[in-house]
């Protein structure tokens, strides 16, 4: 179950942001200084393979895979992890693991990505 990282570090050239936490998706929200949604990034996959799934209110949606730095050659040290393009997302399948997982988290959020992700899917339905 998702849950509210308290004192999360603020960085002011990105705005406010809110982190969200369980053992298997991370959720960071960013804000405008008027207290709407700029955008969220829903990492899921973290015990597995890792995506993140990124929405910004000025470019919209990318997907990608988390490279986690282990592969490469046989005694090199590991790489920082990073981000690679990773198009197969199966939103809607996504937004039904969300919403099970975000069920006690702010509902304007929730709310939020769920309508983000059903958009992404095809239905606007909720």
């Amino acid at each position: 179950m998702l849950r509210e990282w308290k004192g999360v570090r603020q960085r002011p050239e990105e705005g406010p942001r809110r982190w969200f936490a369980d053992e298997d998706m991370d959720l960071i929200v960013w804000y405008r200084d008027d207290g709407s949604i700029r955008g969220f990034q829903l990492c899921y996959g973290k015990q597995s393979a890792q995506h993140a799934l990124t929405w910004l209110s000025d470019r919209g949606h990318s997907h990608a895979r988390v490279d986690d730095g282990e592969a490469g050659r046989e005694g090199a040290s590991k790489q920082t992890p990073m981000l690679v393009e990773d198009g197969s997302l199966d939103a809607m399948r996504l937004a039904e693991r969300f919403a099970r997982e975000a069920r006690e988290i702010d509902s304007r959020v929730r709310s939020f990505v769920c309508e983000k992700l059903h958009a992404m899917s095809g239905r606007s339905d909720q």
